[in-house]
């Protein structure tokens, strides 16, 4: 296939490497003779743009070899992103110019709407014949009913969680790990001054895998969602760090979606287009009853949004350029509704998530020592190097 004209989306959460994506596809693109479209801020584009008005910079822009130049060297996204769900708009957030009756033809439930035909319509009169969408679970698995109605696509993992099912590897992981080693490392010298236990708090709603990693190149104990833990035996065992750390000192990584036997966080917030509720800020909540357990001071440190700033390190940086080059061969072969991935530790096509499939969990038995609450160093002869877990595939 050498289709005319393609688009290229990014949705969900800004990581690094996702302007390293649009640029490779724009490179790509050229001597195909096949001109790039860029959606803006994600699906929400898709949703909201006029037919017969676009490309006209607001929802939809024309790329080329020389406005994406440097992209690749900044982080976040060009194109912006959106946390849309067009299969689930609410009635505010309607566009303005879709007629009333039309409307009323895509509502699925009091005040819900189902705009995939607009989707589709819009893409139609683009006159984009294949679409790149660079996204998480959500944003693929929207992908994947795109997909099962023929629409040809073809999908690019990227999260700081690296939880996407059907691949190893996500772009954005790598500088996750990256930076949070640099913060903690950073962050020491407070703790060891004041002689104080640290949490910090980072991704994960609902899968370790970077606080797993942050702590095997920190050496530090990490509680993850996937093993509920003791909050006594980790106040024991972080007393014991800090008596035996000449600085006097200790820290723990928790993911977001971590919790001790007994305590639960609470969901705030209102519910965002694919379901998900904040949880409350585990880091607080388990520095305040560490200090409780342990009688020492104990201070909470959130390096989420930090870790999801700046430019890609070097991995991610070659992932996001080798997705991109993947994912054009796909579209030059048609082979379309599935998405570029890593698979025992080498490139590969593996399907799109369905939505509503969920994440991608961590390997606990290999991965992580629940007496120890820290990753497990030993056990990975025949395991890929640096993304470990491929059971859940």
């Amino acid at each position: 296939m050498n289709p005319r004209r393609l688009a290229i989306l990014t949705g969900g959460g800004d990581v690094p490497g996702l302007n390293s994506v649009i640029r490779s596809v724009v490179l790509e693109a050229e001597p195909m003779g096949c001109e790039v479209i860029g959606i803006r801020r994600g699906w929400l584009g898709l949703v909201q743009m006029q037919p017969g008005r676009q490309p006209d910079g607001r929802w939809a822009v024309r790329l080329d070899r020389d406005n994406t130049h440097g992209i690749d060297r900044s982080g976040g996204t060009i194109l912006h992103t959106s946390r849309t769900n067009p299969a689930r708009v609410a009635r505010a957030a309607l566009p303005a110019h879709l007629e009333a009756g039309r409307v009323q033809g895509l509502e699925v439930e009091p005040g819900i709407y189902d705009l995939t035909p607009v989707v589709l319509e819009n893409l139609e009169a683009l006159d984009c014949q294949a679409l790149l969408v660079v996204g998480g679970d959500d944003t693929l698995g929207y992908a994947q009913v795109l997909a099962a109605r023929g629409f040809p696509l073809v999908g690019i993992p990227k999260t700081m969680d690296n939880d996407v099912a059907g691949t190893e590897y996500c772009i954005g992981f790598s500088t996750a790990i990256t930076r949070a080693r640099e913060l903690i490392n950073r962050q020491r010298t407070t703790l060891a001054s004041h002689e104080r236990i640290g949490v910090f708090r980072i991704f994960g709603r609902d899968a370790g895998f970077t606080a797993l990693y942050a702590a095997g190149v920190t050496f530090g104990r990490c509680v993850i969602p996937e093993a509920p833990f003791d909050l006594d035996h980790l106040a024991a065992l972080l007393l014991e760090d800090k008596r035996r750390n000449p600085s006097s000192y200790a820290f723990v990584i928790a993911s977001e979606g971590a919790a001790w036997k007994g305590y639960r966080p609470d969901a705030v917030g209102e519910p965002d287009a694919y379901g998900h509720r904040r949880k409350a800020d585990i880091g607080i909540a388990l520095a305040e009853a560490l200090q409780r357990s342990t009688g020492e001071e104990v201070i909470a440190s959130n390096l989420t949004y930090d870790l999801r700033s700046g430019e890609a390190d070097m991995l991610d940086q070659l992932v996001a350029v080798t997705f991109a080059g993947l994912a054009m061969d796909m579209v030059r072969e048609g082979q379309f509704g599935c998405m570029t991935a890593v698979v025992g530790g080498r490139y590969a096509c593996a399907p799109l998530p369905p939505a509503g499939a969920g994440t991608r969990r961590l390997d606990v038995a290999r991965l992580y020592d629940v007496a120890g609450l820290c990753p497990r160093y030993s056990g990975r002869l025949g395991l890929p190097l640096l993304l470990g877990d491929v059971s859940g595939l």
